[in-house]
């Protein structure tokens, strides 16, 4: 009886012992995890940044682009086919009605 009380007191221990390397694994697996989710987080922020960072940019150089040309365009309005006294919104309005008019008559 007492070998039989010794052997199944072993076997517990036994068995409690792959429990505890599981556990350690178990551990490992979840510092690695938190570590590359860590890592993931970081890249992922410096990916908006710099996502955030381009888009800015491109938009500022839009606004320049196209306010630049609409400072051109209304000099050469302005110089071309502007008449004494007119502006450079009453010339583009004449115009537009003018080439309005000349596609009507066709």
């Amino acid at each position: 009886m007492q070998e039989y009380e010794s052997t199944e007191k072993e076997m517990k221990e036994t068995a409690q012992e792959p429990k505890k390397a599981v556990d350690g694994f178990q551990k490992i697996e979840d510092t690695v995890t938190g570590g590359y989710q860590k890592i993931e987080d970081a890249v992922r922020g410096s990916y908006k940044k710099m996502e955030k960072t381009v888009v800015d940019g491109f938009l500022k150089m839009e606004d320049g682009i196209v306010s630049g040309f609409n400072r051109v365009s209304d000099k050469c309005v302005e110089k071309m086919f502007s008449r004494e006294g007119e502006t450079v919104e009453e010339t583009k309005e004449r115009l537009k009605n003018a080439g309005k008019k000349q596609e009507g008559e066709n």
